[in-house]
């Protein structure tokens, strides 16, 4: 689980677990990597600990309030426990909104955590204070979509960091059919090809197509030191339990489940039709 240097330290004291993520380096292109679309930097934001996204759903209106997409293991409560999950929860984060060059041209509020787990999948969605068209009309940026459907291997990707104002481009390697991490398991997560080689506060970042320009997953780890299934070296295991370590490869967690389980009005609905995600 990436993030910065500083958090993951108080982490460590705070939770006894975990370490230090490995520090900045630029990133690479991916040579063998089709044409990158104008993937740019507005709409996502900035957290005091992660990167982010505003985001809406397919069926989303302009009045609703606006959701932001991060990790759930960038939640100021703290990581989710295996099994647990966070539904409705009251909350004043704050969030940093870039524009399209990565400036930062104002800040978000939250008044609630919508959802957020680390089981089965690594992501939260806050709802904010205002709705898309205030955002848009205050500061003229448009929320990222989520992309409804399951992406594919070999799709031109791009992974927008708002914490570190970076973009990193490579495609999508292949699935993990479950990738763990310490106590946490995650399925069919993204592996990235190694141009993505993400670092710590690029967790939360929107992954996203670079053809359409929607979000197919949320960035959330990576194997740092080769160890296998521990924190910060998640290992990958097949359908047959066979290990598979893959030291210097980042991954990231699907989103397109989500748009499922929202209803009119941006509202959760963890018992609609089609609706996959843990339920508390």
């Amino acid at each position: 689980m990436r993030k910065p240097l500083v958090v993951a330290l108080t982490a460590l004291a705070i939770a006894g677990a975990g370490a230090a993520p490995a520090v900045a380096a630029p990133e690479r292109g991916d040579s063998a990597a089709p044409a990158i679309q104008a993937v740019n930097f507005a709409g996502t934001v900035a957290l005091s600990n992660c990167s982010g996204s505003v985001v809406r759903m397919p069926d989303s209106e302009d009045h609703d309030p606006a959701l932001v997409l991060t990790n759930g293991h960038c939640l100021e409560t703290g990581f989710p426990g295996p099994g647990q999950v966070v539904v409705d929860r009251a909350s004043n984060r704050s969030f940093g909104l870039l524009n399209s060059a990565g400036t930062r041209v104002g800040t978000l509020r939250a008044n609630k955590i919508v959802y957020g787990t680390m089981t089965d999948t690594d992501a939260a969605i806050y709802q904010l204070t205002r709705t898309y068209a205030q955002i848009r009309s205050t500061y003229g940026i448009n929320a990222l979509t989520l992309n409804d459907t399951r992406p594919a291997a070999g799709t031109a990707i791009s992974v927008v960091s708002g914490y570190w104002k970076r973009i990193y481009n490579c495609s999508i390697d292949g699935f993990a059919h479950r990738l763990k991490e310490g106590g946490w398991t995650w399925k069919d997560s993204v592996r990235y090809t190694s141009s993505c080689n993400t670092i710590g506060g690029t967790s939360g970042s929107p992954v996203v197509d670079q053809a359409t320009g929607k979000v197919v997953a949320v960035n959330n780890t990576g194997n740092e030191d080769g160890q296998s299934c521990t924190v910060n070296n998640p290992c990958e295991v097949d359908e047959s339990g066979n290990v598979t370590v893959r030291q210097g490869i980042n991954y990231a967690q699907q989103t397109y489940q989500f748009p499922a389980c929202f209803g009119i009005g941006n509202k959760l609905d963890l018992s609609a039709d089609g609706c996959v995600l843990p339920k508390p």
